[in-house]
């Protein structure tokens, strides 16, 4: 009997070779060059007994030391229901790919259906995919949605207080598409809506990327912006982080024509960056140009309740040339996550977290700032982050927090600091922290 997962033998190989008219494996690498072919046999360990190998791993688990974390930059510490891995690590659920065969695959499609209705309401927007990789290329490819979108303009605005990590994937989307990136400045840790008007007044502008809150925690006052935007045919673009938006003004009471941004803070461990699982949403007048897929109702010729994949704007389904994206797979597995995630918070429950966050982290600013080794970097509001400047050595501080079991912030200038408070964190772990930087 023939096993799937099982190495190949060497008759095995010598078929595979034969078929593709190839003398040998040597034959088949000829291009690679030999300086990077490995020599030799593998350095693998002895073979163990399963108890020897999880032994092994639980001694390598006992070196890893846990910080408490108090660091976001985009990726955030919150908590994560336990009945979360049970439900996804069920077999019908263990992919990331989306379901082709909607007689088989009602179970999928429907999870898909109920995260693209959630985080619709979520955004205040009317429609959503179904789930990108992350934040960063959902953004970017919101981008060149404004892009294809415009008929004349070619010029994507991106406002400095965009995370530099998405800008930097917006760039690289950019210059292989065509598309010219113009950075808007700064006033003070917020969007110069001065030189954005201004640049919109010149014309040639297909949108304009903001982030809510931004890179330093700020929560922007966008008021205006989207008519601006509109006046002059531009899109606005809103980037947010998802579990903000259950207390801030969403994306769409802001006239925002596409919301993108990443769903980690929706329960996702930080896991060491990823899996994670960026979202879009946007108007329905710009549905036929959302890349991916949405998955739709509908009813089976029986008259019940079904889904199916209803709009699949991409290169594997129509004319490349007409294809809005290239994406293939969808991070599907994670869109289930925090599909749970927000089926088992409920409204209630996301409310309560996000309040919690911010809470916290206006007692810790407020705190820090009583040290008098402390100073806000911006009066302006913020949510759950926040920039402060430091008398002393940023970096050294970090290692002194890191040495006393802190992931202690993200350093964003050699004289500034950036804390992330969630709701994962304590009174008693805030006030240690404000301790060891005090002392």
């Amino acid at each position: 009997m023939a096993f799937k997962y099982f190495p190949h033998t060497q008759h095995d190989i010598d078929e595979m070779l034969a078929r593709v008219g190839v003398g040998s494996l040597d034959d088949l690498y000829a291009d690679v060059p030999t300086s990077v072919r490995l020599k030799g046999d593998y350095d693998l360990p002895a073979a163990m007994s399963e108890i020897e190998i999880r032994r092994f791993f639980d001694g390598l688990c006992r070196n890893d030391k846990q910080l408490t974390c108090f660091a976001g930059a985009g990726v955030y510490d919150h908590y994560t229901p336990s009945l979360i891995p049970y439900i996804i690590e069920r077999s019908e659920f263990l992919t990331s790919y989306t379901p082709y065969q909607a007689e088989i695959s009602q179970g999928t499609l429907h999870y898909i259906f109920e995260y693209q209705t959630m985080m619709a309401r979520l955004t205040g927007m009317d429609i959503s995919n179904a789930s990108m990789y992350d934040g960063t290329t959902a953004t970017a490819e919101a981008v060149m949605m404004a892009a294809a979108a415009a008929k004349k303009a070619d010029t994507v605005l991106v406002s400095e207080t965009v995370d530099p990590k998405t800008v930097a994937v917006v760039k690289t989307y950019a210059h292989y598409h065509g598309v010219n990136i113009e950075m808007v400045a700064q006033d003070n840790g917020a969007t110069d809506m001065g030189a954005v008007r201004q640049r919109l007044g010149r014309g040639g502008v297909a949108g304009v990327v903001v982030q809510q809150p931004n890179r330093y925690g700020i929560i922007e006052d966008f008021s205006g912006l989207a008519d601006a935007c509109h006046d002059k045919k531009a899109l606005l673009i809103m980037n947010s982080v998802a579990a903000d938006l259950a207390l801030l003004k969403t994306p769409g009471e802001w006239g925002a024509d596409i919301a993108v941004g990443d769903g980690q803070s929706l329960g996702i461990p930080m896991s060491f960056g990823g899996p994670y699982v960026g979202y879009m949403c946007c108007t329905e007048k710009l549905m036929r140009k959302m890349p991916g897929r949405i998955v739709g109702e509908t009813k089976d010729n029986r008259g019940n309740r079904s889904f199916v994949l209803t709009l699949q704007a991409r290169e594997q389904h129509i004319r490349r040339q007409k294809a809005t994206s290239n994406i293939c797979s969808n991070e599907s597995l994670m869109a289930l996550f925090v599909t749970i995630y927000m089926s088992v918070m409920g409204k209630h429950g996301l409310k309560e977290a996000a309040q919690l966050s911010y809470a916290g982290a206006h007692y810790m600013c407020d705190e820090l700032v009583k040290t008098g080794r402390f100073r806000l970097s911006y009066d302006r509001p913020f949510f759950n982050e926040f920039c402060v400047k430091y008398d002393s050595d940023v970096d050294e501080l970090r290692r002194k927090l890191s040495d006393n079991g802190i992931l202690g912030g993200v350093k964003t200038a050699d004289d500034e600091i950036m804390f992330a408070v969630t709701e994962n964190r304590t009174k008693a772990e805030i006030d240690r922290l404000v301790s060891l930087c005090a002392s």
